[in-house]
């Protein structure tokens, strides 16, 4: 959850605060209808029981862009996207949207901090076609969570600031529904439609 480095609020209730005081006030930047930045705001406004305006763009980029030139005033952007203007000061982040802080950003609280429950995580996957063997799924699993548990490679992760989730394909499986549950209700509640 990032700002400009001219907006009043430092934090997130200082954020809540003023939302609250200037109802539809503030422009929230996304990349588009339906986006992750934009359930992602929803999903705050939803729990923090503000009204900000979406404002769609074709892409996080000239959102981004926006919010430094300050035509808009919060951006719920990805995380590596943005960690290089955060730490370069051309943006303010009030909050991490993981269930916990960055170990990348350590000082920056989660936004579960002040909204209890609030998780809000992209995330990439491997997967394989529905009719693909059992010993072929099994193996690549394996082979899979065996580099993403090397230690070279979670450095390389933790640049960007990822965090790495090995795990089994059933635990993945059900990891994917519980999602889909998740921000569908996010999705209907906010009456998104893909643009």
């Amino acid at each position: 959850m990032e700002v400009n480095p001219t907006f009043p609020a430092k934090s997130v209730p200082e954020f809540i605060a003023y939302a609250k005081a200037n109802p539809g006030k503030i422009n929230m930047a996304t990349a588009g209808s339906g986006s992750m930045l934009d359930v992602y705001g929803e999903m705050f406004m939803m729990m923090a029981g503000v009204d900000m305006l979406r404002m769609p763009y074709r892409g996080a980029p000239p959102a981004v862009n926006d919010l430094m030139g300050g035509q808009v005033q919060v951006v719920f952007d990805t995380f590596a996207a943005s960690i290089a203007l955060v730490r370069a000061g051309k943006l303010r982040a009030l909050a991490v949207t993981t269930a916990t802080r960055s170990p990348a950003l350590p000082d920056i609280p989660s936004l579960g901090d002040f909204l209890p429950g609030y998780d809000a995580s992209n995330w990439e996957g491997i997967g394989a076609p529905k009719n693909t063997p059992p010993d072929i799924i099994e193996k690549l699993n394996k082979e899979i969570n065996a580099a993403l548990v090397d230690p070279s490679m979670k450095a390389r992760f933790a640049d960007f600031g990822h965090t790495v989730f090995a795990t089994s394909p059933a635990d993945f499986g059900k990891f994917i529904a519980e999602e889909k549950e998740k921000w569908g209700k996010v999705i209907r509640a906010a009456n998104i439609k893909p643009d």
